[in-house]
């Protein structure tokens, strides 16, 4: 019973938790680098890799949940904390990425001036929705945005034209007609089909998120999982998150 509670909390059938394997948790912001990375990591360790993905805040409440994992790959502050209650190995940390937010509308649709803080406002506010991550869920971009808006003093205008999402593809909802523009990390836009990326927030309000990967006290497999942190920290990553809008964080 406790395997198959697992499999359905991580989003795995019960065979696919049976089967040996390595099991990640990331934010959705570095799923598409780590399932580009699969490949090559299966076939180096003979393992399977199985992965599962939720906002910053739903990793951190499911490993505090007890979920079984090798590799958490989040935030730094989230693997901080997590570390301070021992579900990872602190000194097993490294930091991985950054990624920034960017605009993304339908595709074929025209694409809003962002080139300034003062056109990123008023494309904001001519949009009939904007959709970006609930900040209540605990997704960080959603989180910074809302702050934003206060700081930029259009809070009470976005709010009543707010589409907010609780997980997963911001532009997704483009995608669908369901917002006009929406405001996500660079590499969650990307993957999705039907939108474009306008391009990124202007410099002086544009805010990064870095992804750091920790091995799990409880792995399974924790030899597996640090040759994952080697692959997305080495050569083999530069080039899948650079094709996902990502770089490497500042030293």
């Amino acid at each position: 019973m406790y395997r198959l509670i697992t499999a359905l909390t991580l989003g795995l059938t019960p065979a696919m938790a049976q089967a040996a394997g390595v099991r990640v948790l990331t934010t959705g912001a570095m799923k598409a680098v780590v399932l580009k990375l699969v490949p090559q990591f299966e076939k180096e360790t003979g393992h399977k890799a199985i992965i599962a993905n939720d906002i910053a805040g739903g990793v951190t409440r499911r490993v505090e949940g007890g979920v079984a994992v090798d590799l958490v790959v989040t935030t730094p502050a989230g693997l901080n904390a997590l570390a301070g209650k021992g579900k990872v190995v602190g000194n097993s940390r490294v930091n991985v990425a950054r990624v920034g937010i960017g605009v993304v509308v339908k595709e074929g649709a025209p694409a809003p001036d962002i080139g300034s803080v003062d056109a990123f406002k008023r494309a904001l506010l001519a949009a009939k929705s904007v959709a970006y991550i609930d900040p209540a869920a605990g997704g960080s971009s959603g989180i910074y945005l809302s702050g934003l808006f206060d700081k930029l003093g259009i809070a009470a205008e976005i709010k009543p034209k707010a589409k907010l999402k609780q997980g997963g593809y911001v532009a997704e909802l483009i995608a669908n007609g369901d917002a006009e523009l929406g405001l996500h990390q660079i590499s969650e836009i990307l993957p999705v089909k039907g939108v474009k990326l306008v391009g990124p927030l202007p410099a002086e309000i544009q805010n990064y998120t870095t992804c750091a990967a920790a091995i799990a006290t409880d792995a399974k497999q924790p030899d597996a999982a640090q040759t994952l942190i080697k692959l997305l920290t080495g050569p083999a990553g530069d080039s899948v998150l650079k094709a996902r809008g990502m770089e490497r964080p500042p030293a």
